[in-house]
């Protein structure tokens, strides 16, 4: 079933606050599209929640920016504070999981049915993978970018959370500023930028 629209970080403010009230620190499965995405999440959540990151992006063509952009993400969180510092997974590299999950959508306009398409393809590895490794929340960075709809991400998170039975984090991390955050900390930590989303197609209409 899918949630009204709401404010998420009014809905992200509530279960800090209980989650401080209960005076524990719970389990989170964060997916991580990039590094510059995840530096605000992570600096946000860390004192909530022992995070582990999951790099799950069958989307991003071609392998070279693939790698580039795990290996960046390794490079942040190596320089991160010990005590924050989380544990990368990465997952099996298949392309062709998006190519079969997008396809008849090859023509979407960007934010169309194949974004949305693939929101859910890398939401439900994260809801699944958080279901294996018996962690209590999971969700995504997506929602940071501008250019990503917070709506559908929080939709498809609920369906997933009723689906797995693990809790899904509710969140816009855009909000407080969270997107001017993420370019402050990746120019501090010297972080490379993509300049398109991640697949073949955006990578035609690089933004």
């Amino acid at each position: 079933m899918f949630i009204q629209a709401m404010n998420y970080q009014l809905v992200l403010d509530k279960t800090l606050e209980e989650i401080k009230a209960e005076n524990k620190k719970p389990t989170l499965l964060l997916h991580v599209c990039c590094a510059p995405c995840s530096t605000y999440v992570l600096e946000y959540l860390s004192d909530y929640f022992t995070i582990a990151l999951y790099y799950y992006n069958p989307n991003i063509f071609p392998k070279e920016e693939y790698d580039k952009r795990l290996w960046t993400l390794v490079k942040f969180v190596r320089e991160l504070k010990s005590e924050i510092r989380p544990i990368i997974e990465e997952a099996n590299y298949d392309p062709s999981e998006f190519y079969r999950n997008i396809e008849g959508l090859e023509n979407e306009k960007e934010g169309g049915g194949r974004c949305q398409k693939c929101y859910a393809l890398r939401l439900e590895e994260a809801a699944r993978k958080a279901t294996e490794k018996s962690l209590d929340y999971f969700t995504t960075t997506l929602s940071i970018s501008p250019l990503k709809n917070a709506q559908l991400i929080n939709d498809l998170g609920a369906v997933y959370e009723n689906r797995y039975g693990v809790r899904y984090l509710y969140a816009d991390f855009k909000k407080k500023e969270g997107y001017k955050r993420s370019i402050e900390l990746s120019k501090q930590y010297g972080l490379y930028r993509q300049d398109y989303c991640g697949c073949e197609f955006s990578m035609k209409i690089k933004r």
